[in-house]
């Protein structure tokens, strides 16, 4: 029988490949997160639209669109890639660009220019991710999400680490003066909640074909990728947004026209033009205190009732120990001091002098070291001195500027003093409450540097300070504000902190008057505007020289909601902002309202 030919069995191949069908290809498109391009091109305009409605720009008509190319980002489904890194960096270029003052103190300030601008940054995509947790966990439409966490999120940041509430989106607004007013109501926040209220509204009619075009999702996925409103929805958030506008708009309207402010004491407000670094020359003291005395008689011409001096311009420090406990023994318990010299400077005797001879009253800005056996510890303080040379008050300065008069967490981190321009013993402590002066039976509180940008701080000194009279409680007439903005060389800054008080006058319906170093020295109504500002007596500009302002303050006799109530409107939006946050990283599991695609009214 032959022999039965075997083939050899076929090794088992590897599988192969199945290939896609067109409907898998065509829903893996549309699945697929698009670039990071258009997120970042996004950001970036954003943060140039915004930058431009802040000084030195200064053109607050920006600030209306300024949001509409990042919330845009809110209303596609998908996250692009790295988006949010996309948007952080939009936002780290906006604070870069904003805070770009702040190195001109000292070369060693970049930074902390960096640190800020770094931290600041995080809110731009905080405030994405929470509006996409709205619309898309809660179908809440983006003219409501986005001005609700707009507004939270500057209130957080008006307090997380000690504060910081400049470029807040109403500040853009301080020459509209009749849309400002609702701040009496609701504070600032008020008026970027109106603004980012029109963004929102702005970045919902952008067509999904123009979102395609700058490549925020692939094009072929078209409406399924988008938060689409409807033609009703679409109608009704433009009657809303038009409606709460004409609102806020009548409001300030009305608030100016039946009001007529009283004169009030006649005031000199000494501007000198000295720019600093973070380190004093003690060279310049004598040079400094000089200028102000001859700028100081200028102003006596003038028969002012009061007369300002900056922040820290009178170039001595005023030495205060207990009356029971002798120099020596001072001394012995604090030999690093030079009590002696400090004695022989007789501050009180110059601060005498300087009143009796002007014949009006002064409030002074400068340093104050407060000895005992215990402890030493120095101030940035304000006095007041009287006609006849006696001290009648002093105020310490609250809210310290972080870095300019402290370092964070040093005690714990001596390491952190590296990163500093300062050597030992730098900074001055906190004072403990705030002061009322009084002066030919007007009242005024004192604030110092940046506090008049804080808030909650100068609502707490007004409400703090009122007085309770047979006629009910009278607030005090008005606010003295001390500055120093000499380390920013004519910068922006100026321009920028002169904006945000103004601010503080509306909210408290109080008037302040500002004494600044380089400017921009002002007298400030209870509407917000600036009645007068600095004249150079060389230039003719604002900031950058040598000005006496003279003019009587304008006192308000309205009421402030704002001064009751508080922060209630912004607090409501951070704690709206607080259960978006907590739904986004722990309410995964929860289905969204609503279907992928669909138009919301």
């Amino acid at each position: 029988m032959a022999a039965t030919m075997m083939t050899p069995a076929k090794p088992v191949s590897a599988r192969m490949p199945v290939e896609s069908t067109p409907q898998e290809i065509i829903s893996s498109a549309r699945n697929a997160p698009a670039g990071m391009t258009g997120p970042l091109v996004a950001s970036m305009l954003s943060a140039l639209l915004l930058w431009g409605a802040f000084a030195p720009l200064d053109f607050g008509p920006l600030a209306w669109i300024s949001l509409v190319p990042l919330l845009a980002l809110a209303r596609i489904e998908r996250p692009a890639r790295r988006m949010y890194l996309a948007v952080y960096l939009g936002g780290l270029t906006f604070w870069l660009l904003s805070l770009q003052w702040m190195r001109l103190g000292h070369p060693t300030m970049y930074v902390a220019w960096g640190a800020l601008s770094i931290y600041l940054a995080l809110y731009f995509p905080l405030a994405l991710a929470l509006a996409r947790v709205a619309v898309w966990r809660f179908r809440i439409p983006l003219i409501l999400a986005a001005p609700v966490v707009w507004t939270g999120l500057e209130l957080l940041r008006g307090y997380l680490m000690t504060g910081f509430s400049w470029y807040y989106l109403a500040h853009t607004q301080h020459r509209w003066i009749e849309l400002i007013q609702i701040s009496d109501v609701v504070g600032a926040y008020g008026v970027s909640f109106l603004i980012a209220l029109f963004a929102g509204c702005a970045a919902e009619f952008l067509p999904v074909s123009l979102l395609g075009r700058i490549g925020l999702f692939p094009q072929s996925s078209g409406l399924n990728a988008a938060f689409v409103p409807s033609v009703r929805g679409r109608m009704v958030r433009s009657v809303a947004c038009l409606a709460i506008f004409g609102a806020v708009l009548g409001y300030g309207y009305s608030r100016r026209n039946h009001h007529e402010f009283q004169p009030g004491p006649r005031v000199a407000l000494i501007q000198g033009n000295f720019t600093s670094e973070v380190k004093h020359d003690p060279e310049a003291g004598p040079r400094i205190q000089r200028r102000h005395e001859i700028l100081t008689v200028k102003a006596v011409k003038e028969q002012p009732d009061l007369i300002v001096w900056p922040e820290t311009m009178f170039r001595w420090p005023l030495l205060e120990t207990p009356l029971d406990v002798s120099d020596d023994d001072l001394q012995a318990a604090h030999p690093e001091l030079p009590i002696k010299r400090l004695r022989q400077l007789e501050v009180r005797r110059k601060l005498a002098e300087m009143g009796q001879v002007a014949g009006t009253a002064l409030v002074i800005g400068l340093e104050v070291l407060d000895v005992n056996r215990e402890s030493f510890k120095t101030y940035n303080s304000a006095v007041l001195v009287r006609p006849d040379g006696t001290i009648g008050g002093r105020y310490d300065k609250l809210h310290r500027v972080v870095f300019g008069e402290y370092i964070p967490l040093v005690d714990t981190f001596p390491w952190l003093r590296r990163f500093t321009p300062f050597g030992a013993g730098f900074g001055i402590s906190a004072g403990q409450a705030c002061a009322v002066f009084e002066h030919k039976g007007f009242r005024f509180a004192p604030v110092i540097c940046f506090e008049d940008t804080v808030p909650q701080l100068i609502r707490n000194i007004v409400n703090v300070t009122s007085q309770e009279t047979s006629a009910g409680t009278k607030r005090i007439d008005f606010l003295v504000n001390l500055t120093n903005d000499g380390w920013f060389h004519g910068s922006s800054e100026l321009d920028q902190h002169l904006a945000t008080a103004a601010f503080r006058c509306v909210e408290c319906r109080t008037p302040m008057v500002r004494a600044v170093n380089t400017g921009i020295s002002a007298i400030i109504d209870g509407d917000g505007v600036v009645r007068q500002q600095a004249v150079g007596l060389k230039t003719g500009l604002a900031k950058q020289d040598e000005a006496v302002v003279v003019g009587n303050v304008p006192l308000d006799s309205r009421r402030s909601l704002y001064l009751a109530g508080g922060d209630w409107f912004p607090g409501s939006c951070l704690a709206l902002c607080g259960f978006l946050f907590l739904t986004g990283v722990f309410g995964r599991w929860l289905p969204a309202r609503g279907k992928t695609g669909k138009a919301n009214d």
